[in-house]
């Protein structure tokens, strides 16, 4: 970043996804240092303070008396984080925040009318950086398949899904008309977030299929089972149909010209393997020879979710020191989670859901 000393940045909540920007912050010293960490429960200080090799700070207000910070990053629970989220900007502070910003659309409207034209609040909404979602963004964007029309996703749940579908489609803060049921099956979960569990016994499970209608007339399918994005007896399932074509996955098909259908794979150039001594990464994803996405942390061995999250974590150090764009706003988080309670509400009503026009757009 220019040679100008490391942003210093702290994180307010102890939770895993807390520790996780904790430790990326460290793989990057010389754009970031965290020079702090909030927690509220007197129990988990000194552990934290031990596992973590931070100093701990009792409260929000304790963490900005005590340290100068570039901006803070809030990773507590929905009910917490809108309060979080306005006493950082009320010290003028921009705030990473975790999704979503606010538990219901009460207290979305309400933080929205309290920090919205502060424009201090970007969202750590990261899905759209990992790296299969931004090759298949880009071959979209190349016109390749068209004049995209609709997508269907079966990968991550509510806002994040609805991220990426607003991404996919292009409908920006249109309005959306939901429709959504619910239905109960046997599955075995033998990974969570906590990892294996040794647990071969099915149980109930619900899955959520929801269609959306947006304003252009473009479309989305939404399909979700519960704890999907860490069950390995459930894949990933993204469609994106445009007028010339489609992709499929990581299948492109699209028409070339008269009675020519072409038929490509994204592929994905992993180092490491056999005699192949550069170590086990990330290179590339390409179509056809021609370089989609490029790994921006090759050398540092980081999964997916790790491309993702630095990529959201240094996107924001940019736009702090007026060097990037705004990674991802507080109204475009917003509309992912207006949308996403749409859905739930659906569910419930049984009926159309309208979400209308919001106040941050």
């Amino acid at each position: 970043m220019g040679g100008a000393a490391p942003l210093r940045i702290a994180v307010v909540g102890a939770g895993w996804r807390g520790q996780y920007f904790v430790k990326l912050a460290r793989l990057f010293p010389e754009s970031l240092v965290c020079v702090g960490v909030v927690v509220r429960r007197e129990g988990l200080r000194r552990e934290v303070a031990d596992r973590w090799a931070v100093p701990v700070f009792a409260s929000v207000e304790e963490l900005l008396d005590r340290e100068r910070l570039d901006f803070v990053i809030s990773c507590v629970s929905w009910e917490a984080n809108p309060s979080v989220i306005e006493e950082v900007v009320s010290h003028g502070l921009p705030v990473l925040a975790e999704t979503p910003p606010a538990p219901d659309l009460e207290e979305l409207r309400r933080l929205w009318s309290t920090v919205g034209s502060s424009g201090l609040v970007q969202v750590a909404e990261q899905y759209w950086l990992m790296p299969t979602h931004a090759a298949r963004m880009a071959v979209a964007e190349q016109g390749v398949i068209g004049e995209i029309g609709s997508v269907q996703i079966s990968s991550t749940h509510l806002y994040h899904a609805v991220s990426l579908i607003r991404g996919y489609l292009g409908v920006g803060f249109e309005s959306a008309t939901v429709s959504a049921r619910r239905f109960v099956q046997p599955l075995v979960q033998p990974s969570d977030r906590s990892g294996w569990t040794h647990d071969a016994t099915p149980r109930p499970v619900t899955t959520t299929i929801a269609t959306l209608e947006f304003e252009s007339g473009r479309s989305a399918l939404y399909d979700f089972t519960d704890n999907q994005s860490r069950n390995h007896l459930r894949s990933r399932r993204l469609l994106l149909r445009g007028s010339h074509g489609e992709i499929n996955d990581h299948r492109v098909i699209r028409l070339s010209g008269p009675e020519t259908i072409i038929e490509s794979q994204i592929v994905r150039r992993q180092t490491g393997y056999e005699l192949d001594h550069e170590g086990f990464d990330t290179a590339h994803l390409s179509l056809d020879g021609s370089i989609l996405w490029r790994n921006p942390f090759f050398g540092h061995r980081l999964n997916d979710e790790d491309i993702a999250m630095s990529g959201i974590l240094l996107a924001t150090a940019r736009w702090v020191r007026d060097d990037g764009p705004p990674p991802y706003p507080l109204a475009e988080a917003s509309q992912d989670h207006l949308i996403g309670i749409a859905i739930e509400r659906a569910v419930k009503e049984g009926g159309l859901v309208s979400t209308g026009i919001a106040e941050w757009v």
